[in-house]
């Protein structure tokens, strides 16, 4: 595995994404874009680009914050609440060009942690392009929003989790279900943030484990290239 920086435009100014490449990433040339949490992009998710490169996934995670990172939680507040949902969606679309330029990628997935999970599930309702997509504990969009779902989406969450609770998932199944919408869903007796094995207060190591595991197979399954007689 190895990573570089991806430098691109976008309609907030010049930014870059982390980007880990697996050893060998074969003909299929899948990736996963890999959305922060409201802390900026730190160097945990710049880790979980890396898990993802290790399982074989070119992992692009691009800087919604231009530069920016913070330990605060209410520095990271406010960056998050500073970022128009319109700017966030033009930097992951802006990454996704200019990753399948450089990398020549056939098939993109999404996730994203707790601001990323948002995005990760408003980009697969708004952007083109997008093959599956793996919100943990992000919130939910209104129902015009759900209806306009474009890839299958595995969303991720906590039962103990007070912001991201049992309510609006079960208000996303309920959309989800009166829409046929390919969603399904995944909770666990867990807190918020559970997947960060930085913040030992509320990482759950067993339902991170079952959760990786669960989206691997989901992305394995929905960005693998079909073959079909013998022409990809």
């Amino acid at each position: 595995m190895k990573t570089e920086t991806l430098e691109f435009k976008t309609i907030k100014g010049d930014t870059t994404a982390h980007v880990a490449l697996p050893d060998n990433a074969g003909d299929d040339k899948k990736a996963v874009i890999l959305i922060q949490e409201y802390w900026g992009l730190n160097d945990n998710i710049k880790d979980i680009a890396g898990r993802y490169a290790d399982e074989g996934f070119i992992c692009i995670a691009p800087d919604l914050y231009l530069g920016e990172v913070t330990e605060d939680k209410l520095i990271a507040a406010k960056m998050m609440e500073n970022l128009k949902t319109e700017d966030g969606l033009d930097i992951i679309n802006k990454a996704m060009i200019a990753a399948q330029d450089k990398y020549e990628i056939k098939k993109f997935g999404i996730t994203g942690f707790c601001m990323g999970g948002t995005y990760a599930l408003e980009a697969a309702c708004k952007l083109e392009g997008l093959h599956a997509s793996a919100p943990f504990y992000g919130d939910v969009p209104d129902e015009f929003t759900l209806k306009g779902l474009k890839c299958p989406v595995l969303f991720i969450s906590g039962t103990k989790d007070a912001w991201i609770n049992p309510e609006k998932v079960a208000e996303l199944q309920r959309i989800a279900k009166v829409n046929t919408l390919p969603v399904e869903s995944v909770a666990y007796e867990a807190d918020h943030a559970f997947f960060n094995n930085t913040r030992p207060e509320v990482y759950n190591e067993e339902a991170a484990q079952d959760a990786w595991t669960k989206v691997i197979a989901f992305f394995n399954e929905n960005l693998a290239v079909k073959k079909i007689e013998g022409i990809i």
